[in-house]
């Protein structure tokens, strides 16, 4: 089913769109909205004086290839060090299947994941390890990186 849908996809989508409905074909492109960051949700941080890693691995991440309509699939691992808070995990996963049918290049979606995963936790760091299954024989792999500034 996936197939037939991806081949009627239109050659080229915008990336600041995405497709709504369960028909690609017949639904209209609406833009994306900051409301994607809301559905993210966090819970507090039972030790905000220690220092320790969370390590999240969303192995199953898609999206929609801008240029050609095609599927891409990734895996996303999320390493923060939270401050008071901390994200909750359900919620992750429904913020990243937002993106299924967005069509957006690599870079663009690792970086607004983790620019709304930090607006959301508020971490003292956060590393967003983004790999991308091969297409054409070529894989990449995009690595975001945040830090609280130091005064």
């Amino acid at each position: 089913m996936l197939a037939v849908l991806v081949n009627q996809l239109p050659a080229r989508l915008s990336p600041s769109n995405h497709y709504v409905g369960d028909d690609c074909t017949k639904s209209k492109i609406v833009p994306m909205t900051p409301s994607f960051r809301d559905t993210l949700e966090t819970f507090e941080n039972s030790y905000p004086d220690r220092n320790y890693t969370i390590e999240i691995i969303c192995p199953e991440f898609t999206s929609v290839c801008p240029k050609t309509g095609q599927p891409d699939f990734g895996m996303l691992t999320f390493e923060y060090i939270p401050d008071k808070l901390c994200v909750e995990l359900k919620s992750l996963k429904l913020y990243l299947q937002l993106y299924r049918n967005k069509g957006i290049f690599y870079e663009k979606v690792s970086n607004m994941i983790l620019d709304d995963f930090v607006a959301a936790t508020q971490p003292r760091q956060a590393m967003l390890t983004a790999e991308f299954t091969p297409r054409g024989g070529i894989s990449s792999i995009i690595k975001v990186q945040y830090a609280i500034e130091q005064a």
